[in-house]
């Protein structure tokens, strides 16, 4: 699968700087921007197509292209909720799909997007190196919508790196139900 590419990132991030602090009990200004850094790289490290996790978290668009149709188009995470195809035609011209030609199933191997069978493949541009561009939503939502366990996790982690530990902290065990690997 050719990498897909982050488009528009999370509105609101999974964890605040305030509710890192409170829950790691820092109550201090002091060091701010080197929690905000370690913060980021807890998140970093679950979400998105390089994160551990294989999935989105919070709600976030995203980009992925392909060379030619097929009646199933996978798409690299879960938890897809809406989706819109464009691609090059044979002139070179941008066009779209009509939503209703399409849906999108959540299957063992991730979201897909299915064809529905008035659908019928139109010539796709020679020059165009993926001349299909699917733009999707995917993650749990809203933060408060992500599982509180990977919330846990991503405090956990943050705090952990601050306190100058190695490793990483008991809690990432909490993820492995959460883990998506496609086959």
């Amino acid at each position: 699968m050719i990498r897909p590419s982050l488009k528009v990132p999370p509105a609101l991030p999974l964890v605040t700087l305030e509710e890192l602090k409170v829950n790691a009990r820092i109550g201090f200004d002091d060091d701010d921007a080197l929690l905000q850094s370690y913060l980021n790289a807890a998140i970093a490290h679950l979400d998105g197509y390089a994160g551990i996790l294989g999935r989105c978290l919070v709600t976030q668009t995203w980009e992925q292209g392909f060379v030619d149709w097929c009646y199933r188009l996978r798409l690299p995470f879960p938890d897809v909720a809406s989706a819109t195809i464009a691609y090059v035609d044979a002139d070179g011209a941008e066009k779209s799909v009509a939503g209703s030609l399409f849906e999108i199933v959540e299957g063992p191997m991730g979201a897909e997007v299915v064809f529905k069978d008035d659908f019928s493949e139109p010539s796709l541009s020679d020059d165009a190196a993926l001349p299909i561009k699917i733009s999707f939503e995917a993650g749990y939502g809203a933060p408060g919508d992500v599982p509180d366990d990977i919330t846990l996790v991503v405090t956990a982690l943050a705090r952990h790196w601050f306190d100058g530990q190695e490793g990483l902290p008991p809690q990432m065990v909490m993820l492995d139900k959460y883990r998506f690997v496609p086959v």
